[in-house]
């Protein structure tokens, strides 16, 4: 994944942007990333890479080690579909994946 795709993908945000707000911000939680344009007050699929993102941020790593932007965005897929949260109007649209 590049810093330049979705990380949130029901609130359209990247990982660049979530990283520069870790830089400017420098939060106490990795809650705290909700104030980044929404990121993980979604359907909740990204919160796990947020926290990654936020502890590599804590550790003094600039890069989170993530998978591509289609197998994560056909993760989230599944993760909708087995009941794992609801996306937003206006998310990124979950994958047809077959039954």
């Amino acid at each position: 994944m590049n810093p330049n795709e979705e990380l949130c993908l029901c609130f359209h945000v990247t990982q660049r942007k979530v990283a520069n707000y870790l830089r400017i911000e420098n939060p106490r939680s990795a809650s705290q990333l909700s104030d980044c344009y929404g990121a993980g007050t979604g359907c909740g699929w990204c919160r796990p890479f947020l926290k990654k993102m936020f502890d590599a941020h804590r550790a003094g790593i600039t890069e989170a080690d993530f998978p591509t932007s289609s197998d994560y965005a056909k993760s989230r897929s599944e993760y909708v579909k087995k009941g794992g949260g609801t996306p937003p109007p206006g998310a990124t649209p979950v994958e047809d994946l077959p039954n």
